[in-house]
């Protein structure tokens, strides 16, 4: 007797701009009414394809990889890569919807880039992180036209932003070598110049993405000048001639990574590749800023996406997993765990696109310097928060499923193993927060970010909102003080307590940002979802502030003995300007004065 045994439908995903309720709630707020009617139809048409032709097109691909041919049949060096039918279908699909163009076009004014972000944010989850090369074209497209070099601008950028297949560009940014990526100022490439004046570089770079692009952006040293960041200079080289033949530069291997397996990322040899300075022979790390800031902010969007990817899957499942007498979808524990997520998702969403917004308005003039201070602050602080979250709410995703997230046909641990990637890429959790320290250190960003906090949760009327808003204003206040005092327990302390300090700053933003929309919500709406979201990531740890012991966390890391003697710490210090005390650990290091009189 043949017996039928049950498999469990899997999960489907609609078109991905009609069933995103934040991304149309956020458009129908953010543009224009004739914006929104003119770039929803593209928005419609790249849903469709992401959540049905594109996603399925995922799956079948699963198993192919980028693939380097170092040698042909006849003993010629090649080193040629072929990429993933997934990427090709990809590449054409970018190009006709402006993915990148759009920012350069600049149709719609200051609203340009949250459009193109839109489009990004919807293009992302389902072409396997072909955004990578996107996102270093359209960094590439800014330097260059920020450098003021004429030559490379008429050269390369025409290229960058076309919407012509046969033209268009992408570009590599290689900055990573042996001695690693986030100081570069250790960089080992040296770059020569011949007796014709023209500039070669020699040099291993140990990752470099998008390797099959037709133009990079890199650092090396040229030869003579001094050690770290002021004696890098930005160079612009063009992989291959004429010909097509690679310009003296070896593919040594593909690298074998946890995710972001489709992105052919290379190690490669500079052995007298031909280049140009972008920007003068110095400062090659500062010239590279604009470029970082575009890729971060990249990092930051498709970070937003891809946890929206999972929670849509997760959605459906859970309409369909019937277990214990009931769907998922009807089981309280587990729309708790999805509510959760959702909030995580959404504070995601709202702190990148802010940034977009920013972007925008900087890119046409139409913003004061107090703002330019807040771009510089938020370009980090919105990379790390976002990135560490993608890592946390993927891998929830993936439980929510049980054994099914664990099994790599189903296409689900694609998702953890890609996040992994968002707090790594283009600076580190702790790189950035120190680099967001040295954001504040210059102008007025704290106080511009106090200040978008305020206009945030001011807009709040519903009741529970402003509740939210006055813990999100609570943890700006604590995080502020902590600043204003822990310079006096020393750099080390400062440093110690830098990745708390800035991720206080992001999700205290994150939650100002979720009560500001979901009062508009209700307001024009009439819809309550965005308000369970603010109610519910209000929930969530927002103040990460803590009292920084130097003695204790370098034993803990280092597992070492620790006396049991007195140690200094940087004490909390509260938004009333209170210290919490630890008793008999006292040391007044960091104590606001008025608590040091009591």
């Amino acid at each position: 007797m043949k017996i039928e045994s049950f498999n469990q439908p899997p999960p489907k995903l609609g078109n991905q701009y009609d069933k995103d309720r934040v991304l149309r709630s956020y458009l129908l707020r953010k543009l224009p009414a004739d914006v929104l009617a003119e770039v929803e139809p593209a928005l419609r048409e790249l849903g469709e394809l992401s959540g049905g032709e594109l996603y399925e097109m995922q799956l079948a691909d699963r198993l192919q990889e980028p693939i380097l041919t170092q040698w042909d049949a006849w003993g010629e060096r090649v080193d040629r890569i072929e990429v993933t039918s997934l990427w090709k279908v990809a590449e054409r699909l970018a190009v006709k919807m402006g993915i990148v163009a759009t920012a350069y076009e600049q149709t719609y004014g200051r609203f340009s880039r949250p459009y193109q972000f839109a489009l990004a944010y919807l293009f992302h989850p389902s072409t396997d992180v072909y955004t990578c090369p996107l996102a270093m074209t359209d960094g590439a497209a800014r330097t260059l036209l920020t450098s003021g070099n004429q030559a490379l601008i008429e050269r390369a950028v025409p290229h960058l932003t076309s919407r012509n297949p046969s033209r268009f560009w992408t570009s590599g940014q290689w900055m990573t070598e042996s001695t690693g990526g986030s100081d570069v100022g250790l960089s080992e490439t040296i770059a020569r110049r011949d007796e014709n004046g023209s500039w070669h570089l020699y040099g291993r770079k140990w990752f470099t993405s998008a390797t099959t692009s037709q133009m990079a952006l890199t650092l090396a040293r040229p030869q003579g000048n001094g050690p770290g960041g002021r004696g890098l200079a930005m160079f612009y080289l063009e992989l291959r001639d004429e010909r097509g033949r690679l310009q003296d530069i070896r593919i040594n291997r593909l690298k074998d990574k946890l995710g972001t397996r489709k992105v052919p990322t290379a190690e490669l040899t500079l052995d007298g590749t031909p280049a140009y300075p972008v920007m003068g022979l110095t400062h090659g790390t500062r010239h590279i800023v604009p470029m970082l800031h575009l890729t971060r902010t990249w990092n930051a969007i498709t970070s937003a996406a891809l946890m929206r990817r999972g929670m849509a899957l997760a959605r459906d499942f859970a309409s369909k997993r019937y277990a214990f007498r009931a769907y998922l979808s009807e089981q309280p524990l587990h729309l708790d765990t999805l509510a959760h997520l959702q909030a995580e998702s959404e504070a995601a969403f709202h702190l990148s696109f802010f940034l977009t917004e920013l972007i925008g308005r900087h890119e046409t003039d139409q913003i004061c310097s107090d703002d330019v201070d807040l771009l510089r602050l938020l370009t980090s602080v919105t990379k790390l928060t976002t990135g560490r979250q993608a890592v946390a709410v993927s891998s929830e995703i993936l439980e929510t499923f049980g054994g099914a997230g664990y099994v790599e046909d189903t296409g689900l641990p694609l998702l953890l193993r890609d996040s992994q990637v968002f707090p790594i890429w283009e600076g580190t959790t702790n790189v950035l927060s120190l680099d967001t320290l040295r954001a504040l250190s210059k102008g007025k960003g704290i106080n511009v970010f106090r200040q978008k906090v305020r206009e945030c949760v001011s807009a709040a009327r519903d009741v529970a909102l402003v509740a939210c808003g006055k813990k999100a204003e609570e943890a700006l206040a604590h995080a502020i003080s902590w600043l204003q005092y822990a310079p006096r327990a020393g750099d080390r302390q400062v440093e110690a307590g830098a990745r708390r300090f800035a991720l206080t700053l992001g999700r205290g933003l994150q939650l100002a940002l979720l009560v500001e929309h979901a009062q508009w919500s209700l307001d024009h709406e009439g819809d309550g979802r965005a308000r369970a979201a603010a109610l519910r990531f209000a929930q969530t740890e927002i103040d990460l502030i803590a009292d920084t012991i130097l003695d204790e966390i370098g034993a803990l890391a280092n597992d070492l003995p620790l006396p049991t003697t007195q140690t200094t710490s940087i004490h909390n210090c509260s938004a009333s300007g209170r210290s919490l005390d630890r008793g008999s650990r006292g040391g007044t290091v960091g104590k606001p004065a008025a608590a040091r009189e009591n």
